[in-house]
């Protein structure tokens, strides 16, 4: 279920929406459980019918790309110093990623947060797999490109001793 939320939260960027569609998730997948293929992984199933269900949503509500990011602040709490700083930096990551062009986020977070391979996600997304991989190259240049101006001003801060 934990799994089911956080990509709900991906693509949403709402927790309420995210809790809405593992409720439909869970609510379509015991309706169609027949369709369920024994033997295959039954998260990968569980997530593209998230998928399939959150297609639906931003057809119908035309959703615009962009709207309703959650807080990474108020989404991550730590204690302590380094806990501090960690979170600081883990939600610096966050922001960049959200700021991704939807189809980018959304492989970059089956691939790297959820450990699927480059064939799952092109099946679960249903484009090619060197979609996934054009996909994921164009986030990392693009997230490489944001945080570059960030280590350049941090490494000049570090030699001024």
């Amino acid at each position: 279920m934990a799994r089911l939320w956080r990509y709900g939260l991906v693509l949403s960027h709402q927790k309420h929406v995210a809790e809405d569609l593992v409720q439909a998730t869970c609510v379509r997948a015991l309706e169609r459980a027949g369709q369920f293929v024994p033997g295959t992984r039954l998260d990968h199933w569980l997530l593209s019918i998230m998928h399939s269900i959150w297609l639906n949503e931003v057809r119908s509500r035309r959703v615009r790309q962009g709207q309703g990011f959650v807080d990474a602040e108020s989404t991550l709490s730590f204690d302590g110093e380094h806990q501090a700083q960690n979170h600081v930096l883990a939600g610096q990551v966050i922001k960049r990623v959200n700021a991704l062009p939807e189809a980018q986020r959304e492989t970059v977070f089956l691939a790297y947060v959820e450990g699927l391979s480059y064939r799952e996600v092109a099946e679960l997304l249903e484009v090619p797999i060197g979609t996934v991989m054009s996909r994921l190259a164009a986030a990392r240049l693009k997230l490489a490109e944001t945080s570059a101006p960030h280590a350049a001003s941090s490494a000049s801060t570090g030699d001024r001793r």
